[in-house]
């Protein structure tokens, strides 16, 4: 304890204003099989746009794992997404050898320093066949840039219009190469008004076309003789020819700078063959190369750091001294610019439940993985078991599930339907923490400009989700309320009300259409078998948001001593939380004992702090009786209402 040894003021403060934090309930997490994207690695999406951008379109192998991300993505703006490995999954590469590099960890780990993917110079950033697309280009010098004079014309009767042009030498030129002829022969008066793009070469015959339309041919005839001055095909999409950086230059180095660009070859990413994705100017070969702003400009990390779609991951075996430190370093320079396609790459089998399982581990850890909702997707009873025994563990989150699809699709016996949704789930574990609803739902797929039949359960745990913003998550996500499903054209199996009392005993929360008032999710159970308050969705859902809460503000009086000093300060911070989600109608009722009557000697002679909460949980209205009483003239109500 503070003490003074002469008179004087003593200023102490105690801190009694700690609170319980807000803690996140709608973080969705989800898994499954997608086309491209990182494998084994948890990615943050906010929105469907987004979830193109990372994992692709869907497909018909994948359709029902995109939209149960795509449709959770309508309520909230937070999801987890983990691409999961399947089984012969490669990465396209410029080798023509598809390699597997799973995600950033795994390049750095084993790739980043160069020569491991089957000779490759350039890898796709993700597995799949998506990166057979992809072609790479690099000009890693100014005579790959440009050269003039390489050649000559060799054809005496050019004519205007003329799309066929003879040289001396066609071994200097590439497909795609942009040209200027010389207006007179042996001089470099060049006319860049008259630029024209190769578009075949057959030994020294040139199918040439205007450049950049694309059509036509020569403006004006060329004398025989002329020099032809070629340019990178990809010239006007960087900053100039490369040379020497300041950085280079500075340290007596010299010719490190190159240029890549990536393009879309087929067009079956952009839609347009020949789109340029990204291109990167003026980066370096030295290791130890800097921008001027003090950025790393070495390429390969460059491309590492800013590439969407491929990874570097070998020195072109051309180039000596490239990697080498920038100090008095000459880097030799390759003349001619490099144009490989990407090709090998594979989407690989059909994810398996294994599969799957590892994928929906990396959210095993409550600790290191804030989530509070779990979607199934495409659903087996293995895979369910699964995310329950995940969910358990975890004890903040829960598992949205659907029945398998033949149980509900292309059936068209409702009652068969039924049958099989509760024969389905009847062999599912027990649990509080797995919502089960009735099927899938018929909605629109864009992107493939046709009707698709998926899951419910990327609805369902985005009904929870918008229920946490627009209320509480101790609030009910059913009803016409808060439980109206968004974008259904119809469902597979729309229960009718004697189906509906059949289906809720057996813990399947009903989805049903209403004529003029839309798609409804009709109940707010959970799997738990037994008669308990954790039967309802709200009631788990309120017990997770008030443990993570309280728990995560219990941490504060970790290795503090267990006194009555620490005792009253953790019951000064729980109960005004408690008394808020009172008023905000989550509980009707609570009581916290943390005294010596739990905090006994024992206890604290064992290092341990105790704490009993008791709460009473609101209760959802699952069942409203109207009673309709028809009277006689003259009868007062006093008389029959008792």
């Amino acid at each position: 304890m503070a003490f003074q040894v002469s008179p004087g003021v003593l200023v102490q403060e105690r801190d009694l204003t700690r609170i319980i934090p807000a803690v996140s309930t709608s973080i969705g997490a989800v898994a499954g099989q997608f086309t491209k994207g990182p494998l084994d690695e948890i990615v943050s999406i906010s929105s469907e746009q987004e979830l193109v951008d990372t994992f692709g379109k869907p497909d018909t192998n994948n359709f029902e794992f995109f939209f149960s991300a795509a449709n959770f993505l309508q309520y909230s703006n937070s999801l987890r997404v983990v691409r999961a490995t399947q089984t012969s999954a490669l990465n396209a590469s410029t080798s023509g050898t598809g390699v597997l590099i799973k995600n950033t960890d795994d390049w750095q780990n084993n790739y980043a320093s160069g020569g491991q993917a089957g000779n490759a110079d350039f890898v796709a950033r993700t597995a799949g066949a998506h990166g057979n697309n992809l072609q790479v280009s690099t000009c890693p010098s100014a005579t790959a840039y440009e050269e003039e004079g390489a050649t000559t014309t060799n054809d005496s009767s050019t004519a205007v219009g003329d799309t066929t042009i003879t040289a001396t030498a066609g071994a200097n030129l590439n497909v795609g190469d942009i040209i200027a002829f010389s207006t007179t022969a042996a001089t470099n008066d060049y006319d860049d008004g008259e630029q024209y793009r190769i578009t075949n070469i057959a030994t020294n015959d040139l199918t040439i076309v205007q450049h950049p339309r694309g059509t036509g041919g020569l403006k004006r005839a060329i004398t025989d003789g002329s020099n032809i001055r070629r340019r990178w095909k990809y010239y006007d999409s960087v900053d100039g020819a490369p040379g020497t950086s300041p950085f280079v230059s500075d340290r007596n180095g010299s010719n490190d700078e190159i240029h890549v660009v990536v393009v879309d070859e087929d067009g079956g990413i952009t839609g347009v063959p020949g789109q340029v994705l990204e291109a990167f100017s003026n980066l370096s070969k030295a290791s130890d190369a800097k921008t001027p702003q003090g950025d790393i400009n070495y390429y390969p990390e460059v491309i590492y750091n800013k590439s969407e779609h491929i990874y570097w991951t070998k020195h072109n075996s051309s180039g000596s001294n490239w990697g080498n430190a920038a100090s008095g370093t000459t880097y030799t320079a390759v003349n001619d610019p490099t144009l490989s396609s990407l090709s090998a790459g594979a989407d690989g089998s059909s994810v398996t439940v294994g599969q799957l399982k590892d994928a929906y581990d990396k959210f095993a850890d409550a600790e290191t993985v804030d989530v509070g909702i779990i979607i199934a997707g495409t659903c087996t009873a293995a895979h369910i078991e699964n995310l329950i025994t995940i969910a358990e563990a975890r004890k903040d989150c829960v598992v949205f599930a659907s029945p398998e699809r033949a149980d509900v699709v292309n059936i068209t016996n409702s009652n068969t339907q039924k049958k099989n949704v509760i024969d389905f789930f009847s062999t599912i574990s027990s649990s509080s923490y797995v919502f089960f609803d009735s099927g899938y739902k018929y909605m629109y797929d864009r992107y493939n400009d046709l009707f698709r039949f998926v899951p419910l359960n990327g609805d369902m745990a985005g009904l929870c989700a918008r229920t946490d913003l627009i209320a509480d998550s101790w609030f009910s996500p059913a009803g016409f309320n808060r439980g109206v499903v968004r974008g259904a054209v119809k469902l597979a199996f729309n229960p009718t009300k004697t189906q509906r009392d059949e289906l809720y005993p057996a813990r399947i929360n009903p989805v049903a259409t209403f004529p003029g008032q839309g798609t409804v999710l009709f109940g707010d159970k959970t799997a738990l078998s037994s008669p308990s308050a954790f039967d309802r969705i709200n009631v788990r859902r309120l017990f997770i948001t008030l443990e993570k809460a309280i728990s995560t503000a219990s941490k504060f009086q970790l290795f503090e001593f267990n006194d009555e000093f620490t005792r009253a300060n953790f019951r000064n911070i729980v109960e005004p939380f408690l008394r808020e989600v009172q008023g905000r109608r989550g509980i009707t009722d609570f009581l916290v004992v943390c005294d010596e009557t739990n905090n006994t000697g024992d206890v604290i002679d064992r290092n341990e702090f105790k704490a009993e909460i008791f709460v009473k949980p609101a209760r959802s209205i699952n069942f409203i009786t109207l009673s309709f009483v028809a009277t006689r003239t003259g009868v007062s109500f006093d008389e029959v209402a008792g």
